[in-house]
């Protein structure tokens, strides 16, 4: 907007050097830019659609009887953030280094955030588009999100998935007491990233899948051998070995009478 009063005998409104409106006249091409008012009072235009082009000083000049006057203000023009390129789901073996990259446009400059979504993480761990992490443990697996923000409209957030493999660790292998006749189960929990494949020894003799009496249940992280009528022949000592690509590791525990 531009006032003026009633000396004023020229109007024109300028972008930088390039003559917008004079008066009434429209010499700019571009059809955003429209005559709001050219009364007594007022002299106005409005830009439509802004654009990051548009950003710069404008002028509005007045002829008088005396002289001529010039009033500039500067457009500034802002643009909610953007993330433009992010990195994309990682597996990698721990203790291995990983690098995270998030870039982002906007104006002014987004601020770009990293943080670990997990229960024990606690705020930030990067202020900067990228994010280092040497000698990576399993406790850093899970999702992290990337935030951009510029205070022109609500932070954008995008996340990634790192994946940390690792061998199998036996958390919970127990030996059972069980009387002659009754039903029996040896239980083996691993954990392991890929998931571990499980086997049964009972001394070196490897147990296999639908033996007479005998049933092996294998899920993601236990695998259960289960006795449906026990005998003096089955007491003994059995090993479970947990593997996958990275390693193995066994457990050895005892079914006995009670």
């Amino acid at each position: 907007r531009c006032s003026v009063d009633n000396r004023v005998t020229r109007v024109a409104w300028l972008n930088r050097s390039s003559i917008l409106y004079a008066g009434n006249d429209k010499w700019c091409l571009d059809p955003r830019v429209v005559l709001l008012a050219n009364t007594k009072t007022q002299y106005s235009i409005q830009i439509q659609d802004v654009d990051v082009y548009d950003e710069g000083p404008y002028t509005c000049s007045v002829q008088t009887d005396n002289h001529p006057k010039t009033s500039r203000v500067h457009l500034i023009v802002q643009v909610s953030p953007k993330i433009i390129e992010i990195s994309p789901d990682i597996s990698i073996n721990e203790g291995g280094n990983v690098s995270l990259t998030c870039l982002a446009t906007g104006r002014p400059d987004p601020t770009i955030t990293w943080r670990h979504i997990s229960p024990k993480a606690v705020g930030f761990i990067s202020e900067d588009e990228y994010l280092e992490i040497t000698g990576i443990t399993r406790e850093q697996s899970g999702e992290y999100e990337c935030s951009a923000s510029n205070d022109v409209s609500a932070p954008v957030v995008q996340r990634v998935k790192v994946t940390v493999n690792y061998p199998p660790y036996i958390s919970d292998a127990k030996s059972t007491g069980v009387p002659v006749g009754q039903k029996g189960i040896l239980l083996c929990e691993a954990s392991a990233v890929p998931s571990a494949d499980f086997q049964w020894y009972k001394d070196d003799k490897r147990l296999a899948e639908g033996q007479k009496g005998l049933k092996v249940e294998n899920k993601p992280f236990f695998s259960r051998l289960t006795f449906f009528n026990v005998s003096e022949q089955d007491y003994g000592n059995y090993t479970c070995v947990a593997s996958n690509q990275l390693g193995n590791t066994n457990a050895s525990m005892i079914l006995y009478g009670e």
